[in-house]
């Protein structure tokens, strides 16, 4: 079994804090953010940052559904990690000021592929389609917290 990682980024119009702080604000501001391919969001427990239970459906291709249910915490200042219980995939979400007023926020996602041909495809289809789902969710952070 090969790790299969998927990775995106954007430049953010807002300070680090504020755009971090719509990113771990379960509750209302991160169910905003999510693009068509994630169904059944429900926040569990908590529902900003560190300790949160956060549940959805991640439909990554039309075949192919992810129920996720995720335990938020927060390393390190500026991180957000969202292991998924139902599954090997991690979520890790990075924070860093970009020059005045602007952000670099990076997301990263890992999980433990398949193995033989379905793992080949995996290896290769994979991160390029969650990158383009991850792509779209920056793409509604950055209109959220530029409003």
């Amino acid at each position: 079994m090969a790790q299969v990682e998927a990775t995106s980024e954007r430049i953010v119009a807002g300070g680090a804090e504020a755009v971090f702080d719509a990113l771990a604000d379960y509750k209302d501001t991160r169910a905003k953010l999510l693009p068509g391919h994630f169904s059944e969001y429900q926040v569990r427990e908590g529902g900003d940052g560190e300790g949160t239970l956060v549940h959805w459906k991640l439909q990554a291709t039309s075949k192919r559904v992810r129920d996720c249910l995720l335990e938020v915490t927060e390393p390190t200042d500026g991180q957000l990690v969202e292991k998924d219980r139902n599954s090997s995939m991690v979520t890790t979400w990075t924070v860093t000021p970009a020059g005045e007023g602007r952000s670099r926020v990076v997301v990263t996602t890992v999980w433990n592929g398949a193995g033989g041909i379905g793992g080949f495809f995996e290896r290769t289809f994979a991160p390029k389609g969650l990158a383009r789902i991850y792509d779209e969710v920056l793409a509604n952070l950055a209109a959220e917290v530029g409003k």
